[in-house]
């Protein structure tokens, strides 16, 4: 397997720096790191703008129940253009599997999430590795 495009990696880099909670919990850093015009779709399904994923992040409600550390595996990502990627990885926290998809763009102030998707899954023997 090749090492990949600096690119990748820095969309890499990144996607495994949002998944640390010291960085979900803080606005700042999230705000470095989200694409002014980033969107989610959940693994509920609910679209998320970037605003509300920083503000649901950090001001964690009380009485919610809070999600467990993420663990990522079957990272890959592949470089579209010279300023977009597209990751594709695995996460579980607390059980829960999800599919997941990432667009990174690069702009002035370097490698920001554009756009996440997060489908939960369960073990499937049929699934694509």
């Amino acid at each position: 397997m090749t090492d990949p495009s600096p690119a990748v990696a820095a969309a890499i880099e990144g996607e495994l720096r949002l998944l640390d909670p010291v960085v979900r919990a803080s606005a700042e850093q999230l705000a470095r790191m989200l694409h002014p015009g980033f969107r989610e779709i959940g693994t509920s399904g609910r679209l998320w703008d970037r605003d509300t994923i920083i503000t649901v992040l950090t001001t964690p409600d009380p009485d919610a129940p809070r999600p467990g550390p993420l663990t990522a595996s079957r990272m890959r990502g592949e470089e579209l253009a010279d300023d977009l990627v597209h990751l594709t990885f695995d996460t579980e926290s607390r059980g829960l599997r999800s599919h997941r998809s990432s667009l990174w763009r690069l702009t002035a102030s370097g490698w920001r999430l554009y756009f996440h998707q997060a489908t939960p899954f369960i073990d499937d023997p049929f699934a694509e590795i």
